[in-house]
């Protein structure tokens, strides 16, 4: 490099201003975890419910607090995915439903607010009942990043290895294929973070890895290398530590959660979890988050080979004398 295009020397100081950008995104988030319209159900007779309810209100912001006829209506919701747990009014006292399978650090909060409620006389404590269990739920954060580095390593693939629209249409599909099946074979056959259907799981990872790799693609057909890199950086640095796939969307800063569930390691972990733990239940709308970041790739990456494609326009007829 010549001396007139190296940079100054004051360079160094980048460092510094990246290294408190990555740490604050990354840290920042799980430093302030803390319950924000966490949608929570309460059931029982209207009485003593309402001192359930009274008791939660006190955190102000805190609770979504949903209101159920019984215990079996609470449960309902819980397994729906409407709520993440419920404390319900029994003839024998109160008692806490939670679900890791759909968010421990939820799970464990409901689990400490139970010492709080008063429990029935001559009872030791107030009975917590696990409604969806996730013995090896913990592990599923860490299932983000790897489907992130699969999704741009697809990506990056695709967009390098062939220059036609329709195989690197093809290359994606394909890809994300195979890391899916790979991942799930990974995950459920062999460690049993998740559960439920097979195919259903595969499908959901196949997903998440096909909308990462298209956004990489679609960039790099649009701008190349830049723009491959600006969809790379958006997935590592924001879509991965703003998922809430380690807790939940509810407990992150806002609007860091809502921000999270618009990117696909959000929406595809996530998406996950309603297919290893619920049976699909709330898989719906990280679908839709899904399909549109993977077609709108997609439509990139054939937009911009139509382009290529277009034949130059011919120079106008210089008249005649």
């Amino acid at each position: 490099m010549s001396t007139a295009h190296r940079p100054p020397p004051a360079a160094i100081l980048l460092v510094p201003l990246a290294v408190a950008l990555v740490l604050t995104l990354f840290a920042w988030p799980s430093a302030r975890l803390e319950p924000r319209d966490l949608p929570i159900g309460v059931a029982g007779p209207a009485p003593a419910a309402q001192a359930i309810e009274a008791r939660l209100a006190r955190q102000e912001g805190a609770f979504e607090l949903h209101r159920y006829a019984d215990a079996a209506a609470a449960r309902q919701a819980i397994e729906d995915r409407e709520v993440y747990g419920a404390f319900v009014i029994t003839p024998t006292g109160p008692r806490v439903l939670t679900a890791a399978g759909a968010s421990q650090a939820v799970a464990q909060l409901l689990t400490g607010a139970a010492r709080e409620v008063p429990a029935p006389r001559g009872a030791a404590e107030v009975a917590v009942e696990d409604v969806v269990p996730a013995p090896r739920g913990a592990a599923l954060a860490s299932s983000v990043l790897p489907l992130v580095l699969a999704g741009l390593l697809t990506g990056a693939l695709a967009a390098h290895l062939v220059s036609r629209s329709r195989a690197r249409a093809g290359l994606l599909l394909v890809g994300a294929v195979l890391a899916g099946l790979a991942a799930t074979a990974v995950v459920q056959s062999w460690l049993d973070v998740v559960e439920g259907n097979w195919l259903a799981n595969a499908a959901a990872l196949s997903l998440t890895v096909l909308a990462i790799a298209a956004a990489v693609a679609g960039g790099f057909a649009v701008l190349g290398s830049p723009g491959a890199i600006v969809v790379a950086l958006l997935m590592v640095l924001v879509g991965n530590p703003f998922s809430g796939v380690g807790s939940a969307p509810e407990l992150l800063p806002e609007p860091v959660g809502a921000i999270g569930q618009l990117l696909p390691p959000g929406a595809g972990g996530n998406l996950l979890r309603s297919t290893g733990f619920f049976d699909g239940a709330g898989a719906a709308g990280h679908v839709v988050v899904l399909a549109i970041w993977a077609l709108g790739g997609l439509a990139l990456v054939f937009a911009a080979g139509a382009r290529r494609g277009q034949p130059a326009p011919r120079p106008a007829a210089t008249p005649t004398a």
